[in-house]
């Protein structure tokens, strides 16, 4: 897999902040957050197929080496 467009990486960082987010949260807060995760989560995912149908590659080669670029350069925000 060639380089990993910054977009990507972007996209991926957002949707990960949104699911650490829902650590503590229950309720009706829980709920607003798991659909603001899901969004951010479809959108790495669309564009992820989108750069995959672009480039030629493998779509799964794609998101593992989005999903290495992200959790390689930083510790998971989820855990503090």
């Amino acid at each position: 897999m060639a380089e990993v467009p910054d977009d990507l990486i972007k996209l991926e960082r957002s949707a990960e902040e949104e699911r650490a987010k829902l650590a503590g949260l229950t309720g009706d807060e829980y709920d607003a957050q798991l659909r603001r995760w899901r969004e951010a989560s479809d959108a790495v995912q669309a564009a992820i197929t989108a750069h995959a149908e672009t480039t030629g590659a493998s779509r799964f080669d794609v998101e593992q080496a989005v999903k290495k670029a992200v959790r390689h350069a930083q510790e998971d925000p989820a855990v503090e």
